[in-house]
């Protein structure tokens, strides 16, 4: 039996992230493929289909081929009607990237460091971005720090940021729908659709980071918030007498020092990967790239079988993190794009 229409606006808006979900996934489809796909009545695909049509957000491609009855009308979605901009904070610039709904990258750039700013400066950022690209509908925001629903609790070095609620503040001063990240759960959520790893996969990315270490950890497809948001901050983890990973890592060099102070950074990091082996076993861990290369991998598998058995040890590998970071905030982004009511 197939379901009427509601008033409500939430299933109003349920609809339309329906249909625009069904045909950016298929590409195109007609209305009978609509219906079918989102249980909802024939008539109520098509009112609101002549509505998206109306505003330029879907387009009808034509008739499909005669099976012996009417002909059906197949209709797209407009990818370029909502675009969506990404950006995230760190401690030397600030990147983004604007994409359609699609997914496809429209443009990119990069600006100074706004973290040292106060907040409004970043509100000008996007303000100026989305002047040039009027279709923005949505924005993504990453950030070094512990976000909980979009308020910024723990943030070291950046005062400005600490305690606001960055999703909420640029809302009401923008008006466009906001979600703001965590970059380590960002760069995990990215490194996984990315790879187009399983969902029952487990997945912990680290990165030491311009602004210490910290994680992003996937179980059974999820990321792993905590009870307070606070899971991943790995620098905190005690490791030696008086010192936890974040003192342990900057106590030594991170390049061209001594061959005993690169074996206790190898040290500090292979305790990490062998104290996370133990809790969630993951399938793998993931490092930047600009972090780690293939020997220094090694070394570190090496150093964690010494505190955790070989065959336990997880699968040791690098990544682009800057491009996971963006690709997972751009999967944020689109999430939102589905949901946006541009038809009020």
């Amino acid at each position: 039996m197939v379901n009427e229409i509601p008033s409500s606006q939430d299933t109003k808006l349920a609809i339309i992230r329906g249909i625009r979900s069904v045909l950016l996934e298929l590409g195109s489809a007609t209305k009978a493929e609509l219906s079918g796909a989102l249980n909802i009545s024939f008539p109520t695909v098509s009112k609101f289909l002549l509505q998206m049509e109306k505003t330029g957000e879907v387009s009808l491609l034509g008739l499909d081929e005669s099976s012996g009855g009417r002909r059906a009308q197949r209709y797209a979605y407009n990818p370029n009607y909502q675009m969506g901009l990404a950006i995230f904070l760190e401690r030397h610039e600030t990147n983004y990237i604007i994409f359609n709904a699609s997914g496809d990258r429209i443009d990119d750039g990069h600006a100074g460091s706004l973290l040292g700013e106060e907040v409004p400066c970043l509100t000008k950022l996007i303000e100026t971005i989305k002047h040039a690209y009027p279709a923005i509908q949505a924005v993504s925001i990453g950030v070094p720090g512990a976000v909980n629903n979009g308020k910024i609790f723990l943030i070291p070095d950046y005062k400005n940021y600490h305690g606001i609620d960055l999703k909420q503040y640029i809302e009401e001063r923008l008006s466009i729908p906001v979600v703001v990240e965590n970059d380590m759960n960002a760069a995990v959520l990215g490194y996984q659709a990315y790879s187009k790893m399983q969902d029952k996969t487990s997945l912990a990315y680290i990165y030491l980071g311009q602004n210490g270490p910290g994680a992003g950890i996937i179980v059974g497809g999820e990321i792993v918030r905590g009870k307070s948001f606070f899971s991943g901050e790995i620098s905190f983890i005690p490791q030696y007498d008086r010192q936890n990973f974040h003192q342990a890592l900057t106590s030594v060099k991170s390049g061209g020092g001594s061959a005993e102070e690169s074996e206790e950074r190898t040290d500090a990091i292979g305790r990490i990967v062998a104290s996370i082996t133990a809790i969630l076993n993951p399938h793998a861990i993931i490092f930047g790239k600009e972090e780690v290369n293939s020997s220094i991998l090694h070394q570190i598998a090496e150093r964690s079988a010494v505190y955790v058995p070989k065959e336990h040890l997880p699968e040791l590998a690098a990544s682009d993190w800057k491009q996971d970071y963006l690709y997972g905030l751009q999967r944020l982004g689109l999430d939102l794009l589905l949901s946006c009511n541009t038809h009020t």
